[in-house]
């Protein structure tokens, strides 16, 4: 199984990024996908996911702010990231289950002005 991310950047406050991850290898579209990020110094966070219908779920800190969605022709699934904050710089994964065990290369996001 192979999970490539893509997307991320240097970005100013309150700016926008959509991060991709193919996923290969796998029954993509028949499993939940998930996002996850880790700041510096702290945590793996889960952050996102989208099960196989649809059916999207959040945590608090970004919700009404990232928006997380999938293609299951391509087996991408897709983060689209609004509103960014500095809190909002990590790293981010695309993860097969969800604790994370399962992830892929991550993709780094900068929130700085």
């Amino acid at each position: 199984v192979q999970l490539q991310a893509s997307g991320g950047g240097v970005v100013q406050p309150g700016g926008s990024l959509t991060l991709s991850c193919v996923v290969s290898g796998f029954i993509f579209h028949a499993n939940t996908m998930y996002w996850f990020r880790q700041a510096p110094g702290k945590g793996l966070e889960a952050i996102a996911s989208i099960s196989p219908g649809y059916i999207r779920q959040y945590t608090n800190s970004v919700k009404g702010r990232f928006t997380i969605s999938r293609d299951n022709v391509m087996s991408t699934v897709y983060l689209q990231m609004n509103s960014l904050q500095s809190d909002d710089t990590a790293v981010y994964y695309c993860a097969l289950d969800g604790r994370g065990s399962r992830k892929g290369q991550g993709t780094q996001v900068t929130v700085s002005s």
